[in-house]
Formats: C-alpha cells, sequence, structure tokens
C-alpha cells in the first residue's frame, strides 16, 4: 500500500509533530491566544478562492477567528501533506483525507491533538456525530484524532433501464434472484425489441481491490458476507473467508457464464460505465445513487421530451441468507489539529469553538451554496442558483465545501429541482437511505489500523482480489480459490488477523 520511499519521511513528520508537542507543555500557560486560524485544505475547483472573498470573510465573522486557508490541489494534496507534516510551519487545522501511514504514525507519536474526550463532552453540540459507528470508524484504533466529514452512509444502489422493464413487463427487483432473472431477461428477452440478439443485463467495469464499493462488494454483503472483516463470536476473521462469500462468488459466476454481463467486466474502463446504459446495450448497473441522477441528465440531453421513462432505482436487495445493506465508511477524512501550532487547552477549545461555530446552518450555506441574495436565491426553502455566477458557485462547492464536516447533521438548504421527475428521483434517494440504513452492515474493524496491513495490504488485497476475478471468469474452481486465501494467510494475512485481533480485543 505505501512505499519504502515514503516510510523516512512519514517517521520525520511523527518525530517532528512529536517533538513539537513534547516541547509544550500541555496546556499550563504555553502559548497565547490564537487571533488566527491557518488551514490546509484541498481544491477541486477550476481555480481556488482569494484571500478575504466574501465566502472567507462572512466564516471568519462566524468563527470568531480570521481564517487564513491554504488552499492545495486535490491532485497533490497527499505529498503536499507529508511535505508540510515533515517541516516547520504547520497549519493550526489540516484537512486529513485518510488514515495512512503517515498520518497514523505522527498521531500516535502525539503529533495531534487527541480529541476523544473533547467531542464527548457535548461542549461542541455541532461536533458530536449523529453515528457512532461512524465516529469509531473514523478513530485510530480507538482514539479519535479529527473531526470526520461526514458523508452519506448508504449510497450503494441498482440501477435499471426502466423502458426495458416496461418492454418486458418486468417490475424492479427486490431480491439478488429478481436481480439475477431481470439480468438474463435483458440478455435474452430483446429489451429494447428491435429483434436483434445485442443486450445484455449487468454492466460491470474492471474494479481493482477489495471493500471498496464494487458491484461484487455489494452483492457479497447482501448475500450476508459481511463487510471486509466480520466479528465471529468476538474475534475478527475476514468477510472472504465465510461461507456467504463464496455463495456469492457462485452468484457472480453464474451470471458471467450465463452470458449476462458484459464480455470485457475484466478490463472495461470504469469511465466508460454510463455508454452501455446510455447506448441501450446494457440495462444494470450496481454503483452509488448519484449515478442514476447523472445518468437521467445525459437521457435529459439525448431526449428532453420523455427522458423520465430510462431510469429506474432501488436500493438494497434481500438475499438468500437475510436482508443486509452496504454502507460507505460514512466520512471522507477529517480536520485534524496538530499539536505544534495548537499549544495548549485554551487554544484547543478556540479552534473547537470555532469549528463548532463552522457547522452551523449559517456556516453550512455558505460552504456549499455561497452568498444568498448574490450567486443564489431561496425560493420555497430550497436554493435556486443564478446561472451568471456559476464560476463563483463552483467555487464555493469545489473549494469551501472541503471544510465542512458535516457530522451532527446537514441543514443547508436542499437545491431546487428542474423538474418533477428530478425531485421524484432525489426524494427516492433520500427515502433509500433512511429505509437501507437500518440494515447497514458496517465493518467492525474500520477503526483498526494493523501495522502488517499498512506497509503490505494493497498486495494482500490484490491477491484475493484477483482469485476473485479469476473464480468468477471460471479460470479456477473452489480448490483454486482456496489455495489463493491460503497463499493471503501465508503472506501476511495471518499476522494482520492476529494484529486486528489484539487491537480488537483492546478497543473493547
Amino acid at each position: 500500500m505505501f512505499e519504502s520511499k515514503r516510510i523516512p519521511l512519514a517517521l520525520a513528520a511523527a518525530a517532528s509533530l512529536a517533538l513539537t508537542a513534547a516541547c509544550s507543555d500541555g496546556g499550563e500557560g504555553s502559548g497565547e491566544p490564537l487571533e488566527s486560524l491557518t488551514i490546509m485544505a484541498p481544491f477541486f475547483s477550476a481555480v481556488p478562492p482569494e484571500e478575504d472573498d466574501p465566502i472567507d470573510e462572512a466564516l471568519s465573522e462566524l468563527a470568531g477567528l480570521d481564517l487564513s486557508v491554504q488552499w492545495v490541489p486535490n491532485t497533490d494534496y497527499g505529498s503536499k501533506t507529508n511535505t508540510v507534516l515533515a517541516g516547520d510551519d504547520i497549519p493550526d487545522v489540516m484537512v486529513i483525507q485518510g488514515k495512512d501511514q503517515s498520518f497514523v504514525q505522527t498521531a500516535e507519536a502525539g503529533g495531534f491533538w487527541d480529541l476523544t474526550d473533547h467531542l464527548a463532552s457535548g461542549d461542541y453540540p455541532n461536533l458530536v456525530t449523529e453515528n457512532a459507528q461512524v465516529q469509531e470508524a473514523s478513530s485510530v484504533n480507538g482514539k479519535v484524532y479529527g473531526v470526520y466529514r461526514a458523508r452519506d452512509v448508504i449510497r450503494t444502489s441498482v440501477i435499471l433501464r426502466q423502458d426495458w422493464l416496461d418492454n418486458l413487463g418486468l417490475a424492479a427487483p427486490e431480491t439478488t434472484a429478481d436481480l439475477a432473472e431481470i439480468a438474463r431477461a435483458f440478455t435474452e428477452d430483446d429489451p429494447d425489441g428491435n429483434g436483434q440478439d445485442d443486450t445484455y443485463g449487468l454492466i460491470n467495469p474492471a474494479w481493482s481491490g477489495i471493500g471498496n464499493g464494487s458491484p461484487y462488494d455489494a452483492i457479497e454483503t447482501w448475500y450476508g458476507a459481511g463487510n471486509l472483516w466480520r466479528d465471529e463470536g468476538g474475534e475478527l476473521a475476514p468477510a472472504f473467508t465465510s461461507d456467504e462469500w463464496l455463495q456469492a462468488l457462485q452468484y457472480e459466476r453464474d451470471l458471467v457464464s450465463g452470458g449476462y454481463v458484459n464480455p470485457d467486466y475484466a478490463t472495461m474502463d470504469p469511465a466508460t460505465w454510463n455508454e452501455p446504459f446510455l447506448n441501450g446495450k446494457g440495462g444494470i448497473i450496481i454503483d452509488v445513487q448519484s449515478r442514476a441522477v447523472e445518468l437521467a441528465k445525459l437521457f435529459k440531453e439525448q431526449d428532453p421530451e420523455t427522458y423520465d421513462r430510462y431510469v429506474a432505482l432501488v436500493g438494497q436487495l434481500d438475499g438468500p441468507n437475510g436482508t443486509y445493506a452496504l454502507p460507505t465508511a460514512g466520512y471522507s477524512g477529517f480536520l485534524a489539529i496538530p499539536r505544534s501550532g495548537v499549544q495548549n487547552e485554551d487554544q484547543l477549545e478556540q479552534v473547537l469553538t470555532a469549528l463548532n461555530e463552522l457547522n452551523t446552518t449559517e456556516a453550512q450555506n455558505l460552504m456549499n451554496h455561497g452568498i444568498e441574495g448574490d450567486n443564489y436565491s431561496v425560493v420555497d426553502g430550497e436554493a435556486v442558483f443564478d446561472p451568471a455566477k456559476q464560476d463563483f458557485t463552483d467555487q464555493v462547492t469545489g473549494a469551501w465545501a472541503q471544510l465542512g464536516t458535516n457530522l451532527a447533521g446537514y441543514n443547508a438548504y436542499p437545491i431546487q429541482q428542474e423538474t418533477e421527475f428530478d425531485q421524484a428521483l432525489n426524494q427516492l434517494r433520500l427515502d433509500l437511505q433512511a429505509e437501507d440504513v437500518a440494515n447497514a452492515v458496517y465493518n467492525p474493524a474500520a477503526a483498526l489500523v494493523s501495522p502488517t496491513y499498512t506497509t503490505s495490504g494493497a498486495q494482500l488485497d490484490t491477491i484475493i482480489a484477483d482469485a476473485r476475478i479469476q473464480y468468477i471468469a471460471g479460470q479456477i474452481d473452489d480448490a483454486g480459490l482456496q489455495a489463493a486465501i491460503e497463499t493471503w494467510r501465508s503472506s501476511g494475512g495471518d499476522q494482520v488477523v492476529e494484529e486486528m485481533n489484539d487491537l480488537y480485543a483492546d478497543l473493547n
């Protein structure tokens, strides 16, 4: 997972911040009150906001501190983070995009504030999570080193060609068995009515790794295999060692052997995922709900009068072993506070108070929409954007939104949809999220950081991911699949299991 050349930098970062932390007195008078708040954050927009732009000024007023944001292009953010952590000019708050080696080593060496008790105190109500399981997942072995940036817990869905369902007189699927039958019908029963044998059911692109939200992961969760790890009587076991995982792979293999999946599923570029659906070649996509919205917009460009007849959306499918939904991690990185700049408890209280204010409804509207009355207006309680100010709106959503955490709930104005169909599709997404979250299968090991996995996880995951594709393709049988799992074990997997269970025992 991590190249060896980055390890010295990670170690240097940990040593640098730990030394700084050790030199402070932990809150007994070191450092004056903060007058400004320096933040490092990524941006996705064409250009970053300028210093003291209208959002900066408004958020600074809310925070009670002058915000000074160092915007870094997202493509460079990972390397910039490591460089900053190893240097002397460290901001007060950093967006940390993931629990990589550099961050974990730095945090455990004392380079970042442990916020566990502070966030649990209730002193900062806008930083109190709605989901304790996501809070734990964002931690490092149970210690919270950042205010996580909340994301939808439920996103996985099944997107189907509604017109094909209508043509064949089929209802949307409710079970994995229904999905298999629809995939067969979309392949064999001429769903587009052109008299040609030129369609298939499921569209799968090439997908590396495991446990990263692939269609395979969704199916395996629906079958009851778990989510990367399973708790079996208080002991952690990899999901791919379960009987349910093998059942799910047999289901996936049957779809492929029946010809109900695109033939190039092992090599198809994910960037072209929409094309077979739009072009009438394939009729089923298992992916995030937002892809349904994206596809509806693309159909609207092709057929603005009747675009509403092409896209159907359903959520979790009942499997043969029960009802399970695949959740996301529930967060996308977090805002962490280095001890080098924020040197005592009084300063930490200032920062947390500022972050609390930056999660009010007013701040959420600023970060996600912009300036009310300028680039957007409010109509019937919904945000309506001014097309003439689109560049500024893109800058807001592509930069300032990266500072939002929303972990106590997202309360900004909903965005007004263009048509009744768009509104209905948006509401359906919300309804499915609320329904499926009750069956979410969280990864019980999400908080845990295994040293062996940190250094060898990518190689270990590849062993299983490759074997999964080979099994689905019929290139190996059950014995070959088990041989691959044994290779995983002997290549460091057993060590990962041991380390994870040691950590799990401490966590519980």
